[in-house]
């Protein structure tokens, strides 16, 4: 399996277990996180993992020929496989690892396990630094970042099995968020994701905390800055189910690639439609923010006064965040350059909010393309 041009492209996790189903699962729980490569035994994957050393393993403790303990002594004897996270799984409930792991396992996880538990598994270990680097800055900015991750994480689970949003512990989790940005008080936030690898992560929490403080900016209550803050974490949910390799893909989208892409407003709304406490506003903002004033956005072709007010602002946000978002084909823009390059598209978003949105950037977050 060639896997050069994907890790050449994003974090690689492999998955080496000889039940297909399981891979299976575990590479759509995957998708679109990281570039995700699978092996059924041993031999196979070490061959591999030589050349192109991954992230993080999820190792099965029974993989053929040998078992998963025996593969791990063979991955560490190459220096630049000697640090790669290594995750075993295991479905013997007796089993002492699950307590005690060994040396050179860094978790243990369970069969069968939930979808989150094992994003929060790899998330924990792809990014310890980062999440490490949170319990150095102040209790309601790293409670913003924790309690907004955890629950993004849970929404991977709820949509994996149909389930409804829980609209209060979303709303919850966003509540010391919320609350920095009314203290003006939220830098630390946007400084402190900036190293997290799950880019649907970061730029969902980006935009909740931009959407807060605008709200927070034009005079909005606090009641109406919370629907902001939950609007922006759940605008792209829908983003769980498209692959990585199109969520990531450089250059232009086009043909099925692109319609897939765009699939990701309505796979959003369906979601948040199944949960009949989710306030409309949100609905309208994960719904329109790729609508344009001249009618050029999707899906619906809306304009002019067609377009909420709210999605309005959440468009600008949703640009502003993509053009300042650190990704890993491109480096970002400064606030400055994604300002400029906004105030062009003068006929697609609305012009006298940009203006004010800009104005906030320069008085109230003059340091943000630095976070």
């Amino acid at each position: 399996m060639d896997i050069s041009k994907d890790i050449a492209r994003k974090v690689l996790i492999c998955v080496i277990d000889a039940n297909p189903r399981h891979r299976a699962q575990v590479k759509s729980a995957l998708t679109s996180f990281y570039t995700v490569a699978d092996f059924e035994n041993g031999a196979q994957a070490l061959d591999a993992l030589r050349s192109v050393p991954p992230k993080a393993v999820v190792l099965d403790e029974k993989i053929p020929p040998d078992g998963g303990m025996a593969l791990l002594q063979k991955i560490r004897q190459f220096p630049a496989l000697a640090h790669v996270h290594v995750i075993l799984t295991t479905v013997d409930e007796t089993s002492s690892i699950l307590d005690s792991p060994p040396p050179g396992i860094d978790a243990c996880l369970l069969k069968p396990y939930r979808r989150s538990l094992l994003l929060q598994t790899i998330s924990q270990q792809v990014n310890k630094t980062t999440e490490e680097a949170w319990q150095h800055i102040e209790p309601l900015q790293r409670a913003a970042l924790e309690k907004t991750l955890n629950s993004f994480h849970r929404i991977s689970d709820l949509i994996e099995e149909g389930e409804p949003l829980p609209y209060g512990e979303v709303r919850e989790s966003c509540e010391p968020l919320v609350e920095a940005v009314s203290r003006n008080d939220y830098k630390q936030i946007l400084r402190g994701v900036q190293g997290h690898d799950n880019y649907s992560y970061v730029h969902s929490l980006r935009v909740a905390t931009l959407l807060a403080l605008f709200g927070h900016t034009i005079g909005i209550g606090r009641d109406q800055r919370g629907l902001l803050a939950v609007g922006g974490l759940l605008h792209d949910v829908g983003k769980m189910s498209i692959p990585h390799e199109i969520l990531n893909k450089p250059g232009r989208l086009e043909g099925k690639d692109w319609e897939t892409m765009r699939s990701h407003v309505q796979r959003t709304v369906d979601f948040l439609d199944n949960s009949p406490d989710i306030p409309h506003g949100i609905l309208t903002i994960a719904a329109q923010h790729h609508e344009k004033l001249d009618g050029s956005g999707y899906p619906n072709g809306l304009k002019g006064g067609e377009l909420n007010e709210l999605a309005r602002m959440a468009a600008i946000v949703d640009i502003f965040g993509a053009l300042t978002d650190r990704r890993i084909y491109r480096p970002p823009l400064s606030a400055e350059e994604a300002i400029m390059l906004m105030k062009t598209m003068d006929t697609e978003i609305d012009e006298d909010l940009l203006v004010l949105f800009a104005d906030m950037l320069l008085h109230a977050a003059s340091n943000i393309d630095e976070a």
